[in-house]
Order: C-alpha cells, then structure tokens, then sequence
C-alpha cells in the first residue's frame, strides 16, 4: 500500500514539474536509492571505493590546480562524515576495537596530527593534510574493521584492490612495449593513474606476499589457486618491469621476516640480530661510505647493474637527490625537534635548508620529484622527534600482534592470510626507508586496510586460537 500510495505521489510530482519545465525531478529516485544505500549498505560505497582508488585520477595533474583524486577521494571523504555520523548515532566505536593495542597506537598517532596542525608553520597545509589523514584511517582502518567483521570480506577487499590494479599493470605493459621497453619509459608508463614508477611498484608489492601465502593454503581448490599464480605471475612481472628499486628492497625485506616466521626464531634473536646489525653500521660506517662512494652503477635495464646502483650515491642522480632530501630533513628537525614544521608542510619549507654541495643535477626548490623520500624522515620534520617514532610503534606492535596470532592459530586458512597481510605491511615498512607514499590514497587504502584486516582476524577471527603459546 506504501509502494503505490509513493508511487502516486511521485508520478503527480513528475507531471507538476514536467509541466513547470524542472529537470530535476527525475533524478529524485536515483538520489533515494543512493542515499539508502548509504544508510544501509554502506559496505557497499566503501569497497566502491577501494575498486576506483587504482583508477582515479589526481586533478592537480590536468593543470586545473586542484589537489583531489576523481572518483576515490570525494568518496572516501563522504564515507568519513557517514561512517562518525552512524558510530556517534549507535553508540561509540566497539569497545573491542578501542581496546586493542594497535588501535589505540593509530589513535595517538591521529592526536598528534592534531598537536602538530596548531603548531604548524602552515596551518592550512597541515589542516589539508591531517584532514586527509584522518579520513584515510576512519575509512580503511575503523570503517573497514567492522566490515571485516565477516571473514570473506577480508578477501574481497583484496580482489577490489587487485582487480583494476591488473587493468593498470596491463595498461603500464603495453605502454612499455610500444616505447621500446627502455629505462625512461618504465618510470612514466602508468600515469595518469599513478604519478611514478615508485608508487605503482608499492602498490603492487602490497599483494604480492598475500598471493603467495594464498596459493599455499591447501583448502582452496586447484582452480582457486590456479588463478591466484595466473595473478601472482602478473605482479611479478609488473614489479620486474617497473625498474623500481624500493619495492625489490621491500619485498626482500619480507622475505627476510618470511624466513623468521617459517624457523619460529625467537625475539631474542631477532632483535639481537638488528642490533649488531646497527653497531656494525655505525663502527664501519666510513668504509661503507667510502664503498658507497666508488659505485658509479647507475639504474639501468641491465638488472644487474640496476641492482648495484641502489647503493651509488656518486653519480645516480636519483640516490644523491634522496640523500640531498633526507638531509634537509634532519636540518628541518634540528631547527624544531620538538613539533615540527607542521604535517605537509616539507614540500614547501625545506628549500632553505639544502646546500648545494649535496644538490644533484634535478634538484629543485618547489617540491617537484618527491617529497622527503622517506616514511621516517619526513614526519621527523614536519611533527618533531615523536612523528616517527608513533609510526614505527604502530608497525611494532603490529608486528607483535600479529606474530602472535600466527603462532597460536589453529585454523591453517586464517594463519596463512594472517602471514601474507603482515608480510605485505612489511614491504612497505622496509620501502618507507625510501619513499613517503601515506599521503595519498592508491597506498593508504592497501595500507590501513591491511592493517585493519589483521587486528579485525585477532578481535572477530580468533575462535580457532588456543590458550598454549608454546604450541
């Protein structure tokens, strides 16, 4: 009775407005059905977004001077706003979320965002910025956990992400083959959709770990797993093909804590381990410089050489320009150690603080090329000696976390995705030494919704956990 009796109403409000000469009308349904989509299906607008952040588009780069991503962040920005609106209606966060440590770590992480804005040097940057920030983790961490709440959705967000990212690396391929498969053309292939070989080479190492820890899990069927090496195949050939250097970095990296996990080594050793490794660095550090100094390897197609050139900071113009960055860096955090500059304000205050015996030959005072080429660097001197410091704590106790539910798991299936999220994390983690890519959607929304997908495992996914840790 309450479909027709609308009906009615609506077909006589139609024909009012055709005759008054209003085009709106028309579209008054389509705007119901998305606002009740909104209110009740609100899973669905959030893995929309997560399948349209690969193919946006970043206006800034079409010369209409506008910093925004089309479609993904005007999506992302209204499932900020919705997603607050329906956890302040119903009550508050769930406890157990607010409870878990990692959560409460990213919280911190948020509040000094906050600190830091009112301190800025820039505050309508840093305004920009940690509004961004803050909408980039209530959708993919907050937004996403109770989304995960059902374990397939975890799987689901993964084929979201892959999917248009396998349209991208087919796109990037061609355009690779029809230049001639050179250098150059490897680090521009992929634009418009990702502004360089860097950013997509991150993007893809995300889920190469995860599709190599899917295809061991023996309850999925030979098809499933098929498909899965079809895809893996893919990535690995995009990630070979991208010349990027940070993602091999990366993805050796993973495969270092890949090892840790299979061998069950302990902490003990482990962080025995990195610190030797540390006091090595610094007792050799002249004769490693001085190494470093005679490489003349430069990033070329000859994988080889490629490979050597990660450590020349003699003649790559692209290792001496991270290095002239990082230590505009440190200068910026030794005039404010405290608070910082303010959140990304770098791009826009570290040109005084180059000199020019560190200058390359594509240096420049306008931020172009990069921002502080570092995950670490970067926070250290727009928020201060804590900026880093809250992020590295994040990935710790992230670590630990997940570490720990990997051993005591019963459930092979959950224990392998588990392992393949985190040793995803981990290749950014490691590639965070060398680029800062958190301030832009194609690598936040792998980001945080990893790190969503493997707090959401613990807190909704850990009925197959048993009490014996030493099992």
């Amino acid at each position: 009775m309450w479909f027709y009796f609308i009906t009615a109403i609506y077909g006589i409000f139609l024909g009012w407005s055709m005759v008054k000469g209003y085009d709106l009308a028309p579209e008054i349904p389509l705007v119901f059905v998305v606002l009740l989509i909104c209110i009740f299906r609100l899973d669905t607008i959030a893995f929309l977004a997560v399948l349209v952040t690969p193919l946006s588009l970043n206006l800034s780069e079409t010369g209409l001077g506008i910093g925004v991503s089309l479609p993904s962040e005007p999506l992302m920005f209204g499932l900020f706003i919705l997603f607050w609106l329906k956890v302040f209606a119903e009550g508050g966060l769930d406890r157990r979320v607010l409870k878990h440590p990692v959560t409460i770590m990213v919280l911190i992480h948020l509040g000094w965002f906050v600190i830091t804005t009112f301190t800025s040097t820039l505050f309508i940057v840093s305004l920009k910025s940690t509004l961004a920030r803050f909408t980039y983790v209530s959708v993919f961490y907050f937004m996403f956990l109770y989304i995960f709440s059902r374990y397939e959705n975890i799987s689901k967000f993964l084929w979201m992400y892959i999917i248009p990212l396998i349209i991208i690396i087919i796109y990037t391929l061609y355009n690779q083959f029809a230049a001639g498969l050179t250098e150059d053309a490897a680090h521009t292939a992929m634009t418009p959709f990702y502004n360089d070989h860097t950013a997509y080479g991150a993007a893809i190492s995300f889920f190469i770990p995860v599709l190599f820890a899917m295809i061991t899990d023996s309850k999925k069927t030979l098809k499933n797993r098929l498909l899965l090496l079809v895809v893996l195949l893919i990535l690995l050939t995009a990630i070979v093909m991208s010349y990027t250097r940070a993602s091999w970095v990366g993805l050796i990296g993973a495969f270092g804590c890949f090892l840790i996990l299979l061998f069950r080594l302990k902490g003990f050793f482990v962080y025995s381990g990195l610190v030797i490794v540390v006091l090595l660095s610094f007792a050799y550090s002249t004769d490693i410089t001085m190494y470093l100094g005679h490489n003349t390897k430069v990033s070329s197609t000859d994988y080889a050489s490629h490979v050597q050139s990660i450590g020349n900071i003699s003649t790559d113009d692209s290792n001496i320009e991270r290095l002239n960055r990082w230590a505009s860096a440190l200068r910026m955090f030794e005039s404010k150690p405290l608070l910082g500059f303010g959140p990304g304000t770098y791009m826009f205050r570290y040109a005084p603080y180059q000199k020019d015996s560190e200058k390359s030959r594509i240096s420049t005072n306008n931020g172009t090329g990069g921002g502080s080429h570092s995950e670490y660097l970067g926070p250290l001197s727009e928020q201060g000696i804590l900026g880093p410091i809250l992020f590295i704590l994040i990935g710790a106790v992230a670590i630990q976390h997940a570490s720990r539910f990997i051993k005591t798991c019963e459930d092979k299936s959950v224990r392998i995705l588990a392992k393949g999220l985190l040793l995803g994390l981990i290749t950014y983690w490691f590639q965070g030494t060398l680029n800062y890519f958190l301030d832009t959607e194609k690598i936040s929304v792998p980001f945080w919704g990893f790190l969503s997908a493997l707090v959401a495992l613990e807190i909704y996914h850990s009925k197959h956990q048993v009490k014996d840790l030493s099992k």
